[in-house]
């Protein structure tokens, strides 16, 4: 899943960022409202997190732009503006949950788990496929109740494949899933980690099939 982070205080953003990666999300960061709605517009994103506060305005106008456009993207404000009238003009605007700074990471991250469940987010706290289980809040991927030992970005590559199991997801998503902007894609990353998904759910015993699809994608089925 591909998050997108607007928080102009460096501190915080970082700290956001890093846990927020360590749950197995790719996060963008950007740290003013025009520098966000650039990178909003470049990428798809699974959900966003928005400051209100921002060097070069306020971040509603960037929610309000993007909703404008037609784009639906889960959004959570957090801010340090708290009083009810900022909660219901930030959720009138279009947000679709609000969070007071200071806040509890912990918090924050199951927020954001709770958003991409809503209908159309398709974030299901376990995804099933076969005997594969994998516990999205846990990161823990199981084949018949035996716990599976992936790396943090197999998990992804796998959380993709079940995210969208019975459809082809194309190589340049999954690579989405797996990189931020920050991060350095080689040509055959996904490659290599399908590969040794694959062998791993297959020492594994799992039944299911990972089946490439030429020009097209992948399929988990």
């Amino acid at each position: 899943m591909r998050l997108l982070l607007i928080e102009d205080n460096q501190r915080l953003c970082q700290a956001v960022a890093e846990s927020l990666r360590a749950q197995g999300f790719a996060v963008d960061t950007a740290a003013s409202a025009s520098e966000g709605l650039r990178v909003w517009r470049a990428a798809d994103y699974d959900a966003a997190v928005l400051d209100l506060m921002l060097p070069d305005g306020t971040g509603l106008d960037a929610l309000k732009e993007m909703r404008e456009r037609g784009n639906m993207t889960p959004v959570l404000i957090l801010t340090a503006l708290g009083a009810v009238e900022d909660r219901v003009s930030g959720l009138d605007c279009g947000a679709d949950d609000y969070l007071v700074k200071p806040f509890a990471m912990q918090e924050l991250i199951a927020r954001l788990r709770a958003l991409l469940r809503r209908p159309g987010a398709a974030l299901g706290r376990t995804l099933t496929l076969g005997s594969v289980k994998l516990d999205t809040s846990a990161r823990v991927a199981t084949v018949a109740e035996t716990p599976l030992d992936l790396t943090r970005s197999e998990l992804v590559v796998l959380e993709a494949l079940l995210r969208n199991q019975g459809r082809v997801i194309s190589k340049e998503r999954i690579a989405e899933c797996l990189y931020d902007f920050e991060k350095e894609r080689s040509a055959n990353s996904v490659e290599t980690q399908m590969h040794r998904l694959r062998k791993k759910l297959a020492a594994a015993g799992a039944d299911v099939s990972l089946r490439t699809l030429r020009g097209l994608g992948y399929l988990a089925s």
